[in-house]
């Protein structure tokens, strides 16, 4: 089980809401996925007006959490304003904390992150950061209050896959009692069975679901292919080596003169 803020969950995948073809399809993806929580827009949901109202009920009904986001927001205050109004909306103090710093590879201003992480947390916020994969900054968020990360592989929807394992290495090293979710950047079920083959505790996809063309049939691929990573860093996989290993023993083999 992966306990988040006191909450225990069983599944490790986390599924994005958004740019799904249709809502019906949407609640399939969700439902073939076994994910037991979802982020969505607050953006989404007020700019709807009845009808986020209504997909607001569609995902109550399909029995997942809620963690709302900050998606879209590219300062400090605005992400504040926005987490706040999110508390009030879908009654929760779970927040993930988006703040944007650049419009191009929509890379999280880790300076602003930090801040807003402060403030919610001293409020009440059970903050998600979406963050890059720095340690200083991983350190930071942790000092703020964060009690889970949510490192970048990837710029996000760019299905680029893990770009720097050795830093994804060196974060799990360096926390090894946090919760890290890998958040954005993953576009096959492989790329999210090497990040958690590298002991990262879950992953959180919108765009690689969304974005196939049967999302329902990604989304189970996905669920399968992170629950295989987990099974094999449990399990304890080989690492690399230099010269070849045979796999039978060479001991006791017939010699001929």
């Amino acid at each position: 089980m992966l306990t988040l803020y006191g909450t225990e969950v069983a599944s490790r995948l986390l599924l994005g809401t958004a740019r799904y073809p249709s809502p019906a399809i949407l609640a399939d993806a969700v439902r073939q996925s076994a994910t037991e929580i979802v982020t969505v827009s607050l953006r989404r949901e007020t700019a709807g007006g009845r009808n986020g109202g209504a997909f607001f009920e569609m995902i109550r009904a399909l029995g997942v959490r809620v963690l709302p986001n900050t998606a879209g927001c590219h300062g400090v205050s605005e992400a504040v304003l926005t987490a706040k109004m999110a508390r009030e909306v879908f009654q929760t103090n779970w927040i993930k904390l988006e703040v944007i710093g650049n419009h191009d590879t929509l890379q999280p201003d880790v300076f602003g992150l930090v801040e807003a992480a402060r403030i919610l947390s001293s409020e009440g916020f059970d903050v998600f950061p979406y963050t890059t994969d720095d340690l200083v900054v991983a350190e930071r968020l942790l000092e703020a209050g964060c009690r889970v990360l949510m490192p970048w592989c990837a710029p996000i929807g760019s299905a680029a896959g893990p770009l720097n394992l050795s830093a994804l290495r060196a974060m799990r090293a360096h926390f090894p009692d946090v919760p890290l979710i890998v958040d954005a950047g993953i576009g096959r079920p492989s790329h999210a069975t090497t990040v958690m083959e590298l002991g990262f505790d879950a992953v959180l996809l919108n765009t690689a679901v969304a974005g196939a063309r049967d999302p329902a049939a990604m989304a189970n691929a996905f669920a399968k292919a992170i629950d295989a990573g987990r099974q094999a860093f449990n399990a304890g996989m080989l690492e690399p080596r230099d010269m070849a290993v045979p796999s039978t023993p060479v001991i006791g083999k017939a010699v001929f003169a």
